[in-house]
């Protein structure tokens, strides 16, 4: 099938997806929270709805419709947003084509105890984890059943067992990200991020950037690499999909699976190829034969406000920044202003760069506001 025709996107922001489908040679139709300046630019229509949970599912079915009125559709490639809304990617997939994993595996993939039970099988390291609390709850994290981007993680207290969340043993050691493309059957690591959070007292566990290549050692990233190959086994992921892991000296133990793109597509992107085509033929049964090969290390993080921001100011915004907010946005306190990017020889030299430009963001921003 061609790549010159339009492509639906929905994710609760957009931009990396509508622009890799551009690099690919679609037309990105896309629906999603923020409208940002760069997403508009690579966007053939666009329509803005909040994501927000829960997100209203007929609005959305609407915005998409209208999205794809008159247009023959390659299908619909979908972003986070949809990990605890498998229903409305149901009724998504009935009208067109869905280029991600099907909505019962990501039912299986964030079901906790399910997914607990599959690492079991698959021998792969897994935290201990529970629908109900422990009786002491010291040293365990509370999560938001298909919460994304740490926001949904805290600590454990004794606020008691709810039906959207559950307990999880905190393990030490660093969090390490690897991006996979699967076939349904067998999976291609493509490689692997180190990746850091962006605390504040009501987040503790906000994402914050990522890295790569994350520096690990030879027999760690095979470990890696053989536990997604025995996980995909029995979990039938296609497309892109990201295995969080912790890495404490040689030990990995894998946290959890987002199963659609994430928040590293941008550091992923090889040259003279295109993720997002690959993404589309892995979920059509297709694998590449090999990796893609990249040069040095990229980092990228996200810039949030220490304030709340009535209006953002209208600003010439560097090369190295993404998901630039249109002029008169409304930003509110802790939430994202902006992504930033950098290169390097190495990963130490690309993170430091990217801190470097967070705090240049920042200054930009309140010069533009006096």
């Amino acid at each position: 099938m061609g790549r010159d025709k339009p492509v639906l996107i929905a994710a609760a922001s957009g931009r990396a997806l509508a622009a890799g489908a551009r690099r690919a040679g679609y037309v990105p139709l896309v629906v999603d929270g923020f409208g940002d300046q760069d997403t508009l630019a690579d966007a053939g229509r666009h329509v803005r709805v909040d994501f927000a949970r829960p997100i209203d599912g007929d609005r959305l079915m609407s915005a998409l419709q209208t999205l794809a009125d008159g247009c023959d559709c390659a299908g619909i490639v979908y972003g986070s947003g949809f990990e605890d809304r498998v229903d409305l990617l149901g009724n998504i997939g009935k009208r067109w084509p869905l280029l991600g994993n099907p909505p019962d595996t990501i039912a299986r993939v964030k079901n906790p105890l399910d997914f607990a039970a599959t690492c079991q099988v698959a021998k792969i390291p897994h935290p201990e984890t529970s629908l109900v609390p422990a009786v002491d709850l010291t040293g365990w994290l509370i999560k938001r059943i298909g919460g994304a981007g740490g926001w949904h993680v805290a600590s454990a207290d004794k606020s008691g067992a709810r039906k959207d969340i559950y307990f999880q043993r905190q393990v030490k050691g660093q969090p390490v990200s690897a991006l996979l493309l699967g076939d349904g059957r067998s999976a291609l690591v493509l490689g692997f991020s180190a990746q850091w959070t962006a605390p504040t007292p009501r987040y503790p566990f906000r994402y914050g950037g990522a890295v790569r290549p994350a520096p690990l050692p030879t027999d760690v990233r095979q470990a890696m690499i053989d536990a997604v190959g025995r996980l995909v086994a029995i979990m039938p992921l296609v497309g892109l999909n990201s295995a969080d892991f912790v890495v404490d000296g040689d030990a990995i133990q894998l946290l959890e699976v987002n199963p659609r793109p994430g928040a590293t597509f941008d550091l992923f992107e090889p040259e003279g190829s295109s993720l997002f085509a690959l993404h589309v033929d892995a979920c059509r049964g297709t694998l590449p034969t090999s990796s893609p090969s990249y040069r040095g290390a990229m980092a990228g993080a996200i810039v949030y406000a220490k304030r709340n921001v009535a209006a953002a100011p209208a600003l010439d915004w560097p090369e190295w920044t993404a998901d630039r907010p249109p002029a008169g946005t409304r930003i509110e306190i802790e939430q994202p202003v902006c992504s930033v990017f950098a290169r390097g020889e190495t990963a130490a030299e690309a993170r430091q760069l990217v801190e470097q430009r967070s705090a240049n963001v920042h200054a930009l921003f309140d010069s533009g506001m006096q």
